[in-house]
């Protein structure tokens, strides 16, 4: 029986009530099941801890059985092979996804921080355009869960970028679901039921912006700081576990804060303290360098180099700018005559001279 097809009512320990109150607070299928936790399945369901945990012990097993999600203990090599089916999303610049070495990875959150007016919200409306696009273009042909704090989602941005990557903007537009927060529990109630839009729309995005705006706004003074950072860091790793399970990609936007005792150095830092910083599986620093011209900067990765690029906000919301395209070409120029210098039939430089027999290794 495939994932989809699976009734929660056929785990030990669901009845129909059960059922109907795992299913009323958007917990579908046996993949919720597994994002949400016993915990959460506890709160929702007045299950005993020990119920609950046995619930989500056979969801698991069998989403492992069917190949859905890794055993608990695999070989790096399993690891690798599954990191195989991991997308990744062009930006649209060669500057950017040079950076982040072909773009944006499913399976991770991809968290951008900077001031207002860096460029996130424009990153993040390019990428609701180029996700859309076949795998040969650098998209993943999917659609985009764009969840909006502070309001700055425009749909004329969407027309305009499509336009200019030569996409049918109402398709564009069809393809993205937006939903608008109005406060940090609206927002965490909306990623709870995401599951099963997220099958039914083909989303392989999943946009919150700003993802700590509403969060800072409510829980003010030192007080309320345990209580915000409980509540986001439920909210990061629910991101976290979507983005897995449902070999996503997520890009979580952050706001910043000026860090009054630095002397030396960049006093910006980022909202939510370490709880979101570890999350992030890349973390990637936004900031002005003066026009159009942005900075991008790589802070956290596991395995991406230190390295940041200039880029540019214009028409396709982030693009290359005008030094970087004359680099591009001048070394396609340099490319070109060097293939028509070389001789023909001559080996590549990179080919070794003489290649062993296998008989001669043994």
């Amino acid at each position: 029986m495939s994932v989809d097809n699976f009734d929660l009512s056929d785990l030990d320990g669901v009845g129909p009530v059960t059922k109907k109150r795992l299913e009323d607070a958007g917990v579908h299928n046996l993949m919720d099941i597994v994002v949400r936790g016993p915990v959460e399945l506890e709160e929702i369901s007045n299950m005993t801890t020990e119920t609950c945990g046995k619930i989500v012990a056979l969801a698991r097993r069998h989403l492992v059985d069917t190949g859905a999600i890794t055993k608990d203990f695999a070989s790096a090599s399993e690891i690798y092979k599954k990191r195989q089916s991991i997308g990744r999303i062009t930006t649209g610049t060669d500057s950017l996804d040079s950076l982040l070495l072909g773009g944006i990875e499913t399976q991770a959150i991809t968290e951008v921080y900077g001031e207002f007016g860096c460029g996130k919200t424009q990153f993040c409306h390019a990428l609701c355009v180029t996700v859309q696009k076949s795998l040969e273009e650098g998209g993943l042909a999917g659609g985009v869960l764009y969840i909006d704090t502070e309001g700055t989602f425009r749909p004329e941005r969407i027309i305009e970028i499509a336009k200019v990557h030569n996409m049918d903007p109402s398709k564009a537009l069809d393809n993205i679901i937006v939903a608008r927060a109005y406060n940090s529990a609206h927002q965490v109630l909306i990623l709870e039921e995401a599951g099963k839009i997220i099958r039914e729309e083909n989303i392989k995005l999943i946009v919150s912006d700003s993802t700590t705006g509403l969060f800072r706004a409510e829980y003010l003074g030192r007080g309320t700081l345990a209580n915000r950072q409980q509540k986001l860091g439920r909210y990061i790793r629910l991101l976290a576990r979507i983005a897995e399970m449902y070999n996503c990609a997520v890009v979580a936007t952050n706001q910043v804060s000026t860090s009054p005792d630095t002397f030396f150095g960049d006093p910006t830092k980022p909202v939510g303290g370490n709880i979101v910083g570890h999350a992030s599986t890349y973390r990637i620093y936004f900031r002005k360098g003066g026009k159009n011209k942005r900075v991008a900067k790589i802070i956290d990765s596991p395995h991406h180099p230190a390295s940041e690029e200039v880029f540019e906000l214009g028409a396709k919301g982030v693009q290359d700018t005008e030094d970087h395209l004359k680099k591009l070409e001048k070394e396609a120029i340099k490319a070109e005559e060097t293939a028509k210098k070389a001789p023909k039939g001559a080996k590549s430089n990179d080919a070794p001279d003489d290649i062993p027999d296998t008989d001669d290794l043994e």
